[in-house]
């Protein structure tokens, strides 16, 4: 993935992470099933798509400590 979409996505509010997560979430269920039945025709798709879910997946946890700081 590009920096400057790694910034944006950084720069995002936690509730657009959540739909964005959702949203890779889905890809992949639907990747998954499509490559069990047939061969993907690009299946580097499955790779990227998991280490997007799993960046999101980091900056929302960065969100929410960041969040708990800021309650303290």
């Amino acid at each position: 993935m590009k920096t400057k979409d790694k910034m944006h996505l950084k720069n995002l509010s936690a509730l657009e992470l959540k739909a964005e997560l959702r949203q890779a979430r889905e890809k992949q269920f639907t990747l998954s099933f499509k490559h069990a039945t047939t061969p993907l025709t690009n299946p580097l798709e499955m790779r990227t798509l998991r280490r997007k879910i799993a960046m999101l997946e980091t900056f929302l946890r960065e969100k929410d400590s960041q969040a708990a700081g800021a309650k303290k």
